[in-house]
């Protein structure tokens, strides 16, 4: 259970930059409810709302992990794209941080097979067994294995449609969405004052430009999923006995 929000809370949410939001003039008319007040035209977050959406997010992701469900993780924004490669590492889940592949889940058996491809390239390659094709072949195999890492790396882990999408700036991220709300994937979004929050099933009121207020996010759901996806293994490998 998350801890009762105080001003120790609200104060480090300031110092972050967790509920700075865009100018007035940008705001998204259905954000107005989340917004708690305005400093030089710029729209302030209400720290509550912050708080309680960032404690329903989480909730729904511990309990999708336990279940052993995946979640896809996104950030292609040049601040976000490191903080969240490292988290979904940490978590052994799938990510993207450098282009989103349209059709990722609205056509997962075609990216599900590019993926078994390039797992398979390198494979041979480690094996050795790519030794046996003349240089520039090789030199061929490498640019395309190069290629395809910037696109699939991320994704290796990913063995089936996920359970749920996780996304940093959900403006940056529309085809992502999209493709997610037509195979009825449920939307985890850092959201900020010019989005539009209908869009997403579990919205999470907080700057998504600062690097400080996405590591703020990530930080408070961060160790709750790790303890759930733990149990989760532990519940796998025990039935396997």
């Amino acid at each position: 259970m998350m801890q009762t929000l105080n001003e120790g809370i609200v104060r480090d949410m300031v110092q972050n930059g967790v509920i700075l939001g865009h100018k007035k003039s940008k705001t998204h008319p259905k954000m107005r409810p989340y917004i708690g007040g305005t400093k030089n035209e710029i729209e302030l977050l209400d720290p509550t709302a912050t708080w309680e959406s960032v404690d329903r997010a989480k909730t729904f992701l511990e309990e999708t992990l336990k279940k052993g469900g995946i979640v896809l993780f996104a950030a292609t924004n040049p601040g976000a794209k490191k903080l969240v490669r490292e988290f979904a590492e940490a978590l052994k889940s799938p990510y993207v941080v450098n282009r989103w592949l349209g059709g990722t889940l609205t056509n997962f058996s075609v990216i599900k097979g590019r993926i078994a491809y390039y797992e398979g390239l390198k494979e041979k390659r480690a094996k050795g067994e790519l030794e046996k094709y003349t240089k520039k072949e090789q030199r061929m195999f490498a640019e395309e294995i190069g290629k395809m890492s910037q696109v699939f790396d991320g994704l290796s882990p990913l063995k089936k449609v996920p359970e749920a999408l996780f996304v940093v700036d959900a403006a940056a991220h529309e085809t992502a969405i999209r493709e997610a709300r037509k195979v009825k994937i449920p939307i985890v979004a850092i959201l900020d004052t010019n989005d539009d929050p209908s869009k997403v099933d579990y919205p999470i009121f907080a700057s998504d430009r600062t690097i400080k207020s996405i590591e703020w996010v990530l930080k408070n759901v961060g160790e709750t999923l790790k303890q759930s996806q733990a149990a989760a293994t532990m519940k796998e490998q025990e039935e396997k006995k």
